[in-house]
């Protein structure tokens, strides 16, 4: 959050549609898995987003991006590379892996396309609870 010192080069974040249900579950999700926590989060309508993504992954609020070491991976790749920071038996998951990107990536589509319609629309983005705080970066 402003004001905040986070070392971001020793974490990882996860740019997310802060408005998103699916993706917010997904939020949720990591927090409660990243015993190490090394998974920071920034909603993808958040100035940092906008400070440290291209205009085209910030306006793109139908994937996932998530940023290690400086380079980005979205959709697909992005997932795998949360799934890859998970616990047993969640890090079995990175075995979608094998599949050609296109495949991932044809079927990630067709879920974010819809997630607003199955997964519900909020009006304004997640709120951190007090204890996540330290966690999120707006």
């Amino acid at each position: 959050m402003e004001g905040e010192q986070h070392n971001h080069d020793q974490k990882k974040v996860v740019f997310f549609d802060g408005v998103c249900g699916l993706c917010n579950s997904f939020v949720d999700f990591i927090i409660k898995r990243d015993k190490k926590k090394v998974f920071l989060f920034s909603p993808l309508q958040s100035d940092f987003a906008a400070k440290n993504l291209s205009s085209h992954q910030v306006k793109n609020l139908n994937t996932l991006v998530v940023m290690i070491d400086g380079a980005t991976y979205v959709e697909s790749d992005a997932v795998l590379k949360v799934l890859e920071n998970m616990p047993l038996p969640w890090l079995f998951l990175k075995v979608f892996k094998i599949l050609p990107k296109f495949l991932r990536d044809f079927f990630y589509k067709r879920v974010a396309g819809i997630r607003y319609k199955l997964f519900g629309k909020k009006d304004t983005c997640r709120m951190p609870r007090a204890d996540e705080r330290k966690r999120f970066i707006l």
